[in-house]
């Protein structure tokens, strides 16, 4: 069986900065990370390859220090790793960026189960999953909670659909995202670390791609566009309330008044 877990670096820190000409995150300079929900997807996929056989191939997108997150999923277990990166991909939307993953999953000779996390902690449009699965032609289900079993060609899972916990029987090939805290993600291994092969990773670019059409990637296959991102502004203004309990109520409900807040 052919598992292929998606995932992506983000940043390390909350205390994101931005650059004030550009708008654009620094993020050299508050380090990286694996995305959280990703690694759910990760112990996920490396527990049903250890109950059914098969391999775990990871793929990301991003600048070349992304392959620092390939090697980490290595260490944990993973067999073989894809880069896609290259300048044309720069800029890319929800759009772009699910359509440049669909054809870097292509290249890397798909797979029989896709797994993704829920959505990333910078972005948190949890869109990009479900919309790789349209470009490739494939069911998928989000909020999954649990995989059940996988019997004859199909994936039995449980997913987390806002009032109700949904049991569903998809058809493999498929795709399906994490949610938080479904399992207890592993560690590195120190060993594998020491024996990995560095041949293990593959770097894709956009001449590996079947699809040799520009505008289908990056800032040209982007419908939509961010004009402007900053860190919001810290308030610590404070007003203190004292009285009795009446008073306080009255003092409370005329401030609320008096930001328009009621």
């Amino acid at each position: 069986m052919e598992i292929l877990v998606c995932v992506k670096q983000v940043p390390g820190s909350s205390n994101v900065k931005v650059d004030e000409r550009t708008g654009l995150l620094v993020r050299p300079k508050m380090g990286n990370k694996l995305n959280p929900y990703d690694l759910y997807a990760l112990e996920t996929a490396l527990e049903l390859k250890e109950q059914f056989g098969g391999r775990v191939k990871v793929l990301t997108m991003g600048p070349p220090q992304a392959k620092d997150a390939l090697e980490e999923c290595l260490w944990m277990g993973c067999d073989e790793g894809y880069l896609i990166t290259d300048r044309v991909f720069g800029g890319a939307d929800v759009l772009a960026t699910s359509y440049t993953i669909s054809q870097g999953i292509i290249s890397a000779g798909n797979a029989d189960l896709i797994i993704c996390g829920k959505q990333t902690t910078d972005g948190d449009t949890a869109q990009v999953g479900a919309e790789t699965a349209e470009h490739l032609g494939i069911p998928h289900l989000s909020n999954v909670t649990r995989v059940i079993r996988i019997e004859d060609g199909s994936v039995v899972v449980e997913a987390n659909q806002e009032k109700m916990i949904v049991k569903e029987r998809i058809k493999l090939p498929c795709l399906i995202s994490m949610d938080s805290e479904v399992n207890t993600p592993r560690l590195p291994s120190y060993r594998r670390k020491k024996a990995m092969d560095d041949s293990l990773i593959h770097t894709l670019t956009f001449q590996d791609f079947k699809d040799q059409d520009r505008s289908h990637y990056g800032l040209k296959g982007s419908p939509t566009q961010v004009q402007k991102v900053f860190p919001p502004e810290k308030n610590s203004e404070r007003t203190i309330l004292e009285g009795s309990p009446a008073e306080l109520s009255g003092k409370l409900h005329q401030l609320l008044s008096d930001r328009k807040f009621i």
